[in-house]
């Protein structure tokens, strides 16, 4: 087991030999591509014996978006007929055929220029005044901001590149001086972030895991190792309309506090990992004897560690009780999108039984086997946690697993290959506010730069009281405000 979690597989791993497959599929993708553009190009030779080979069937085309703008090139046949030389037409109509192009993006000056206008009849001077701008006496706009934002945070793009890429533009921008616009837009969007995190702690069921953070630390000559947490909000399996969202916090180390100060004022169910810094949570109140928040254990943890147990070893009882798990997440596939009670009402009818033989197997495994193995402490860390793992069986607003925290971690994890470490605890701070920002607009299927141009754009000037308007879900595009209007 150790050797595996050293030098085996592991979920980053996977993913790497994903993205080489990936490559390979799509080098050989070309090469048939090349071999069809060179057949297009050969004429066939009449006497060679035919081809065995049947040629490949091109897929479907898939219609442009309608969104996309129109331009139109109409090809006007010779004026003169070939066949006859005569030069009246009648036209029986046209054929059309779609291509899809692409116009670079593209830089441009804006000029802002304010007349001054002066009154006959008293010389008053009359002048609108400036627009407030992203940056006071700086040049960025609200657009190139978002852009450099996304860039960074959203396609993990770190600023050396991103300016490579301006340069090849036309544009030269020193990496520094992007870097100095991250730091202004994080001082003006933590208030945003700040409000998703409101919306996110004022759910009734919570998710919450953390990840590691390389950090430079000065003076050592190495990096520490700092702490993302995620806490989400995510209630449509269940059918509700409230809006999912994801808040992140940056911790400099994993002590308990940073957990503590992630869900403080949390209530009700927390889908977590079994991390001893949650524990103090699930405690009862000095004054009301409630506890805080119920745990909810995660089916996913539980089954990983059988997993592993079951591809080092090969066990026949790991595998028999991954069957059973598989049985119980397909049940939590087929109800996906539910009422509370339809889900529950399904859970018991179905899950609860197989709940019972997977529990009674385990117990009567655990019997049988060393309790030294590595197949009994993945048995134990179930069934010490069998209430917290079978809860969302009677409560239909809950999850078997805690996957919804997991997604929203993964994102770090892509950006963690490219950017290697942050650069301070501040540079750990600015991520954890700006993945809040963009990961909340891509769990409601929002343009994360289209809106972050529209909130860089009113920030300085939007009342502190009323930031909850520009939240993601309170915002639409500008296609849509038009056809409503």
């Amino acid at each position: 087991m150790l050797r595996r979690a050293q030098f085996g597989r592991s979920s980053e791993k996977l993913d790497r030999e994903v993205e080489q497959l990936e490559l390979l599929i799509g080098d050989i993708e070309e090469t048939e591509g090349e071999k069809e553009a060179q057949a297009e190009t050969t004429k066939p030779d009449k006497s060679a014996a035919p081809s065995s080979s049947k040629r490949r069937k091109p897929p479907g085309r898939t219609p442009l978006p309608e969104h996309l703008p129109q331009e139109t090139i109409i090809h006007e046949p010779a004026c003169i007929c070939p066949a006859c030389g005569g030069e009246k037409f009648s036209k029986l109509g046209a054929d059309e055929r779609e291509v899809l192009e692409y116009v670079p993006s593209h830089f441009k000056r804006v000029l802002h220029v304010r007349p001054k206008m002066s009154c006959r009849g008293c010389e008053t001077i009359v002048q609108a005044p400036m627009p407030t701008l992203p940056i006071e006496k700086g040049r960025p706009g609200p657009a190139l901001l978002a852009h450099v934002l996304v860039s960074k945070f959203g396609d993990h793009q770190p600023l050396n590149r991103q300016s490579d890429i301006y340069a090849r533009g036309g544009v030269d921008i020193d990496r520094g001086t992007m870097a100095n616009w991250v730091g202004h837009m994080a001082a003006y969007l933590e208030h945003v972030a700040e409000a998703i995190g409101r919306h996110v702690r004022a759910g009734a069921a919570t998710h919450a895991d953390d990840t590691p953070v390389p950090v430079l630390d000065p003076g050592r000559g190495k990096t520490k190792t700092g702490r993302l947490w995620v806490a989400v909000r995510d209630e449509r399996p269940f059918g509700s309309s409230a809006p999912p969202a994801a808040y992140y916090l940056y911790s400099p180390d994993r002590k308990a506090e940073h957990a503590r100060s992630l869900l403080e004022s949390c209530r009700g169910f927390l889908h977590a990992d079994g991390y001893a810094g949650f524990a103090d949570l699930y405690l009862p109140d000095s004054k009301t004897g409630v506890p805080k928040l119920v745990e909810v254990a995660c089916w996913a943890h539980a089954r990983r560690k059988i997993y592993d147990v079951h591809v080092a070893t090969g066990s026949a009882a790991a595998r028999d009780a991954l069957d059973m798990i598989a049985q119980l997440f397909a049940i939590e596939a087929a109800i996906r999108g539910q009422s509370p009670t339809e889900r529950c009402a399904a859970r018991r009818q179905n899950s609860a039984p197989i709940l019972a033989e997977l529990k009674s197997f385990l117990d009567a495994t655990l019997a049988k086997i060393s309790g030294k193995s590595s197949l009994a402490g993945a048995i134990r860390y179930a069934t010490s946690r069998w209430a917290a793992l079978t809860r969302y069986v009677d409560d239909g607003h809950l999850e078997m697993s805690n996957n919804a925290a997991e997604r929203a971690i993964r994102p770090i994890a892509l950006g963690r290959k490219n950017f290697l470490f942050a650069g301070s605890d501040a540079g750990g701070r600015r991520a954890a506010i700006m993945y809040t920002l963009i990961e909340s607009c891509k769990l409601n299927e929002i343009d994360p730069e289209a809106w972050l141009t529209f909130v860089i754009e009113r920030i300085a000037d939007h009342p502190i009281n009323r930031i909850d308007e520009l939240l993601p879900w309170n915002w639409r595009p500008p296609e849509t405000q038009a056809r409503a209007a």
